[in-house]
């Protein structure tokens, strides 16, 4: 019997137009430019404004482009997961708001939440439907309004997230591309290093939860910068060895965009050329589990059919992981 496996076969993308630079950023809260690019490596990020407007917003916006790219007919959608951290509402999913702004009635849908490892967690999933030979189309997007969790009173944290969405189609095919492997890790433990304190079951919203500012990030950075470093690295340079890769056969690495420090860690780790690694944290910041998706889609047009490519990611939980594809086309 002929193996099915997972490719992608196109990528879209939204960012909103609001750019909010270092500069705006140090007139809200005590920090500069020089601060911010030392530490993390981010100039600006965008910002979704606009009453009312959410992460479905966003993810349709990327999901849109995405059909038209690929010349598919929202009626042709099997599957639709959402990796998100900010959804529109507790329920229902985001995805399912998303399914019905774009006209996509015959795909089931749901939200996925592996913070910024969203992304490789989603697509993960999604392939498995491919690979099981039920589904035809499977659509991944990671979509976030992380300015709606941010408190930008914190200088940690405020300056390190941006909004965005990003979207790929899955599709089956019986050649050697598309997702060949992946290694996906979770330890609970770290909840308590990188969360959001209020607004789930186990704390509800209330005026004192509000008031003691528990509805945003809270970070402790020096514990998940070091988990970081060494899980991605350690994930990322595991894959290459059971596949027998060295840095001359990889084409890229697609690295989870939180801190320039932790890519370029991860990179030296992997023995690889920075112009081998995808980086555009400077201009978009983190947008957790978009930021994967937005690389590929910044990158498309330089990705050729047989690629070897490395995903890479690291989020709140912890979690954590590398996906391991072959690119599926060439440029178009």
């Amino acid at each position: 019997m002929t193996k099915i496996n997972a490719v992608i076969t196109g990528v879209g993308a939204y960012l909103p137009d609001y750019i909010l630079t270092n500069q705006e950023l140090s007139t809200m809260v005590d920090t500069t430019d020089e601060w911010i690019m030392t530490r993390i490596g981010i100039k600006e990020r965008r910002i979704l404004k606009g009453e009312g407007q959410g992460s479905s917003e966003l993810g349709a916006k990327a999901i849109a482009q995405l059909l038209e790219k690929t010349n598919t007919s929202p009626e042709e959608v099997d599957l639709v997961i959402c990796a998100t951290v900010t959804p529109d509402m507790q329920f229902p999913a985001t995805a399912n708001i998303i399914s019905d702004k774009l006209g996509i009635n015959n795909a089931f849908s749901f939200d996925l939440n592996a913070g910024c490892s969203g992304f490789l967690f989603a697509l993960a999933t999604g392939s498995k439907y491919i690979q099981s030979g039920m589904y035809k189309k499977v659509i991944i997007v990671g979509s976030e309004k992380m300015s709606s969790i941010v408190d930008y009173t914190d200088r940690q944290t405020c300056p390190i997230f941006g909004d965005g969405a990003a979207a790929v189609l899955l599709e089956p095919t019986t050649e050697n591309v598309g997702i060949i492997d992946e290694m996906l890790h979770t330890q609970g433990f770290g909840r308590k290093h990188l969360h959001q304190k209020a607004g789930g079951s186990c704390k509800p919203a209330s005026h004192e939860t509000v008031d003691a500012r528990e509805h945003f990030i809270y970070q402790e950075g020096n514990h998940v910068f070091k988990h970081a470093v060494s899980n991605m690295a350690d994930v990322s340079v595991e894959m290459m060895e059971k596949h027998n890769m060295t840095a001359d056969d990889l084409a890229w690495l697609v690295p989870h965009q939180a801190n320039n420090r932790i890519i370029e860690a991860t990179a030296k780790r992997m023995g690889l050329a920075k112009e081998k690694v995808m980086i555009n944290i400077e201009k978009y910041g983190n947008t957790t589990s978009a930021t994967i998706p937005l690389c590929l889609w910044e990158w498309e047009n330089q990705l050729k059919k047989g690629d070897n490519i490395i995903l890479s990611g690291f989020g709140a939980g912890f979690t954590w992981g590398s996906i391991f594809i072959k690119w599926g086309y060439d440029p178009k």
